[in-house]
């Protein structure tokens, strides 16, 4: 259930920066960042989920 909810979440942020509906991002790619992020969410419960995948998704997106 939550890795369909960060997906989602991902699909939300690319939004934000790219006018398409499709992530311009490789299926390994997504799957990277997708345990990136729940990883991070393991590692800090406290976490906001929403801050994290915005945070990962502009690191990706900067680097």
């Amino acid at each position: 259930m939550e890795k369909k909810l960060v997906v989602k979440m991902i699909n939300n942020c690319f939004k934000q920066y790219y006018e398409t509906d499709a992530i311009p991002i490789s299926e390994q790619e997504l799957v990277h960042l997708i345990n990136r992020i729940l990883k991070w969410k393991e590692d800090e419960p406290a976490a906001d989920l929403y801050e994290i995948v915005n945070d990962v998704i502009y690191e990706y997106l900067t680097n």
